[in-house]
């Protein structure tokens, strides 16, 4: 009987000595801005990817120039959370190895773009001495934990805060490959084989995401991730939470078999359980995730192949415990509160909107000046949101008037300005550095808003709060699938559009219509708008009012999305 062939990325890491691979020597390459395809997948559980400038592959083309490689290098930084003088360090990253401006993301990292494979390591060994670290921000292992970052939440946040940090450290590769590559680290030589105690030789299937709500607020989309835990407070007292399991968006246009998928809520632990079932979960993963099919190797199809009470058993298997049985909760929404809030403490915390979640200077617009300098006399410290927006927390009542000064100097409080439409937007990066793209997101979204806004406000419906998402390709890297609005690149200024999705995250969006120009956008949604502000019922959201009013059928689990599931072998 033949031996299953694995997928090509699993003989990467195989062979890879535990992601070393040939990644120094080819640093050190100066006949090429790139690196080989296998050290391409192999950088990814560094921390970056190579990238090219899209914008200007014809013309380099007709030079017979290579293409405009860089890298993106994505900073982890657990539970959103920043100090002033790491967001001061990423700001002068971004100056003098980048593009000049840098990106929070809808995983509350840092993102640095443009920087060439020659400024790669001392851009990291920097990364690294503002203690901050690249490692696992990307690759087939657990990527950077979420966490809710209100801060005036106090100590159920705090809790939930440490909880994100300790998962964090817990499942951090223990291989020696990144201080070796990156930071210069002594190769300690023995003849025992080096040993992964979680992840095994070959790590995970694919890249694994965990996230930490406290409701009513579902700012980090718990529906959306492999792995969730819902703070359960009774008394004010976080007495433990609940555990959700296999969510993810990713999807193949024109592949039924993949699909978005919404987490299943199995169980509930106690705080003291949080580490130890995020290890088995992942370890559930690691033995039973498939490893021949990458579209097939999430564990949103684990659990789907399977089942959600298979998961549970096994799950309790390796813990050699049960989890007890959920706990109620209720999301309310997974949008930002923005504006000034103060906590029982006294202190005060800043919710900025940050489009697109790039910190950048424009004409008119100097945003990342003037966070820098929030950041150079502020005492508490920076919280990124999943939305892709920034909190300035922790201000004390003596530095408030100082830092409402430099808000107002610069402009920075401008959401004020923008309609909820816009507050609740989110895009990824897409064109031109994104290879998987297939149309834009980040630079056409704001002005696709810009078109809505009109509808919007001839249907009286500016300040009411509607969930918008899009991204050039279906992995889905903002969530459009959750969205009551959500637009996924089909091709060049083209879309498949959706409706449906829950206002707080917890239902899956419906496909609207195909393949749409987006010339076509307005005046496709603008009847939805008009009848949505004419026949709501008091209170009612979008997506709820599309379904109830018969626009769409409701989508539930195991429908549309994956009608032809085809098991692992």
């Amino acid at each position: 009987m033949s031996e299953t062939k694995l997928a090509a990325n699993e003989y990467i890491k195989i062979r890879s000595n535990y992601l070393r691979g040939t990644l120094a020597e080819e640093l050190t390459d100066v006949s090429t801005g790139a690196i080989s395809e296998d050290s391409q997948q192999l950088i990814k559980f560094h921390g970056s990817y190579m990238q090219d400038d899209r914008d200007l592959r014809a013309d380099r083309r007709k030079h017979r120039l290579e293409k405009a490689y860089s890298f993106m290098i994505r900073i982890r930084v657990p539970g959103g959370v920043s100090t002033p003088a790491q967001w001061l360090a990423t700001d002068a990253l971004c100056e003098k190895y980048g593009n000049h401006d840098f990106k929070l993301t809808t995983r509350q990292a840092f993102q640095l773009h443009g920087v060439i494979k020659s400024n790669l390591k001392r851009t990291i060994q920097e990364i690294n001495q503002a203690a901050m670290d690249t490692i696992a921000a990307c690759g087939d292992v657990n990527r950077n934990v979420m966490c809710n970052p209100n801060p005036h939440l106090s100590h159920i946040h705090a809790a939930a805060l440490q909880a994100a940090q300790a998962i964090s450290d817990h499942l951090t590769p223990r291989t020696g490959a990144y201080h070796e590559i990156w930071l210069d680290g002594e190769k300690v030589e023995t003849s025992e084989e080096e040993v992964e105690p979680i992840y095994g030789k070959t790590y995970l299937p694919r890249k694994f995401k965990i996230t930490i709500a406290i409701p009513p607020s579902n700012d980090v989309d718990i529906y959306a991730n492999c792995l969730s835990f819902i703070a359960i407070a009774e008394k004010d007292q976080l007495v433990g939470y609940n555990v959700a399991v296999g969510g993810g968006m990713g999807m193949t246009h024109g592949a039924e078999e993949t699909f978005p998928r919404i987490a299943d809520v199995i169980g509930f632990c106690t705080p003291e359980q949080v580490v130890e079932v995020a290890e088995m979960v992942v370890k559930v993963q690691r033995d039973f995730g498939c490893r021949t099919d990458r579209k097939h190797a999430r564990l949103k199809y684990t659990v789907q192949d399977h089942g959600p009470d298979w998961f549970l058993q096994k799950l309790n298997e390796y813990l050699g415990w049960s989890l007890q049985p959920v706990r109620d909760f209720v999301f309310e929404n997974n949008g930002d509160r923005y504006g000034w809030v103060t906590d029982p403490l006294g202190n005060s915390h800043l919710t900025l909107f940050i489009e697109g979640g790039r910190v950048i200077d424009r004409p008119g617009q100097p945003m990342r000046t003037g966070l820098k300098e929030i950041a150079q006399v502020h005492t508490g410290d920076f919280r990124l949101t999943a939305n892709q927006n920034v909190i300035i927390a922790n201000v004390t009542p003596a530095q408030r008037p100082v830092i409402e000064a430099l808000v107002e100097k610069y402009g920075l409080e401008d959401g004020k300005k923008r309609s909820a439409l816009r507050l609740n937007a989110l895009a990824c990066v897409a064109l031109p550095t994104c290879a998987l793209s297939l149309a834009e997101a980040e630079r056409y979204l704001p002005v696709l808003i810009d078109d809505l806004e009109k509808e919007i406000e001839s249907a009286g419906l500016r300040h009411d709060a509607i969930t918008i998402r899009m991204t050039g390709c279906p992995n889905g890297c903002a969530r459009p699938y959750i969205a009551e609005i959500g637009f996924v690149g089909r091709g060049p200024e083209r879309y498949n559009v959706y409706l449906g999705g829950g206002h707080a995250g917890q239902r899956l969006s419906k496909l609207y219509k195909a393949d749409v120009p987006q010339s076509e956008i307005p005046a496709l949604l603008r009847p939805v708008i008009q009848r949505y502000a004419k026949e709501r019922e008091d209170g009612e959201k979008l997506g709820d009012f599309v379904i109830r009013a018969g626009i769409i059928a409701a989508t539930v689990q195991g429908d549309d999305f994956h009608k032809n599931i085809v098991p692992c072998p």
